[in-house]
């Protein structure tokens, strides 16, 4: 019989509502006994059944609800439905031949992400209760849905959290873990065992189509460019030259090798740099471009660091906005959950005010499709991005 959780009274009130997560001092008492990662059943003060999830007392978020129903088993079963309804969402919503699979909470599977890139699966699991039930995901993924390879990719640290080691590497038979794949007409390679993340950022997979209207025939500077894909979405899409930097050489020499087999080298280039530091320099030459996109990573990833990430947004977005020729197009983004939108419009407007210059918003959008938001979990909202005209 599962052990049985008890929340204080005035607590779980998100949890009833729809939110996958419990947290440590939110429970008051349990009944029976439990083993780190197994299932358990929450109840609210007033022992009304609230549902089952997976338990890890060494965790803030002790426990992460799978399901809302006393009836169903967490068994083979069970994955093979939230698997299958994931797969049926993303078959309306998205071009599913590279996409993510599974967004965690958002596809009722707390802890899990999965990400389809061809024939091939890269998988993270974060927490202890789905590290048990890898091998039927890996089974079923094979079994029901032609992966021809796995590669598990929980080299993160949020794991140490669960009280867990990072870990990465084969889950099938070893393969070529350097995939080729195709996304809006541009062609990548991903490296899935060392690409960052689980190999490739999917979920600016709509945002990086959004901006081929802007871009023909422009001159485009591309901040951040990682594997260059804003780079060479621009140059598909007709930019008369294309220059991506990066703080990372192995990143430019990655994103280089695609602009080779999209056979854009005459026209989209990359280079070394460090954006904060270049972008100052480039202003006092004078140098200017049509369409300049700013993609950084996360400057923050929790509350405490939410100071200084404004001070860093801040400066990259004066630095970017300095840089566009009157008319042309500033493309921004923060993949910062702790950055909302509104700190976010607020911080672009500062930088805009000390540029001197103004914003027409031409678009804003969230992550891809792929990655859904799930109104009763925030966490899930993490992607903003805009477009603006700069007059």
């Amino acid at each position: 019989m599962a052990c049985k959780f008890y929340l204080y009274k005035g607590m779980g009130r998100k949890v009833e509502n729809g939110h996958p997560w419990v947290y440590a001092n939110e429970i008051e008492e349990y009944d029976g006994e439990y083993e780190n990662g197994d299932i358990v059943e929450v109840y609210n003060f007033k022992h009304h059944f609230i549902g089952k999830g997976y338990i890890n007392d060494q965790s803030k978020i002790a426990i992460r609800m799978m399901t809302r129903d006393i009836n169903e088993e967490i068994n083979e079963e069970f994955f093979r439905k939230r698997l299958k309804d994931a797969w049926e969402y993303r078959k309306k919503v998205i071009d599913t031949s590279s996409c993510r699979f599974v967004f965690g909470e958002a596809d009722f599977l707390p802890g899990l992400t999965i990400d389809k890139f061809e024939d091939y699966y890269s998988i993270q699991s974060l927490t202890l209760g789905i590290d048990k039930y890898k091998d039927i995901i890996v089974k079923l993924l094979v079994e029901e849905y032609g992966a021809k390879g796995v590669y598990e990719r929980s080299d993160v640290g949020v794991r140490e959290l669960e009280g867990m080691e990072q870990t990465k590497g084969f889950l099938t038979a070893p393969f070529d873990t350097m995939v080729q794949i195709v996304e809006n007409g541009v062609k990548y390679y991903v490296d899935i065992e060392n690409g960052q993340k689980t190999g490739f950022f999917l979920d600016q997979k709509e945002n990086r189509a959004a901006i081929h209207r802007v871009c023909k025939d422009a001159d485009v500077l591309d901040c951040f460019t990682h594997t260059g894909s804003f780079a060479l979405n621009a140059g598909i899409a007709g930019a008369k030259s294309v220059l991506g930097i990066d703080i990372s050489q192995h990143a430019v020499d990655f994103a280089t090798r695609n602009s080779e087999l999209n056979g854009l080298e005459d026209r989209v280039k990359f280079e070394c740099h460090n954006a904060f530091d270049v972008l100052p320099e480039w202003s006092k030459e004078g140098r200017k471009f049509d369409v300049v996109i700013l993609d950084p990573p996360a400057f923050t990833k929790s509350k405490t660091t939410i100071n200084s990430a404004v001070r860093g947004y801040k400066e990259i977005n004066l630095r970017g906005i300095r840089m566009v020729k009157p008319g042309g197009y500033f493309i921004t983004c923060s993949c910062s959950h702790f950055m909302n939108e509104q700190l976010l419009k607020d911080t672009i407007g500062d930088a805009a005010r000390d540029a001197r210059r103004t914003l027409r918003q031409v678009e804003f959008r969230t992550q891809a499709a792929d990655h859904p938001i799930l109104w009763a979990s925030n966490e899930s909202y993490y992607l903003k991005f805009f477009i603006f005209q700069v007059v």
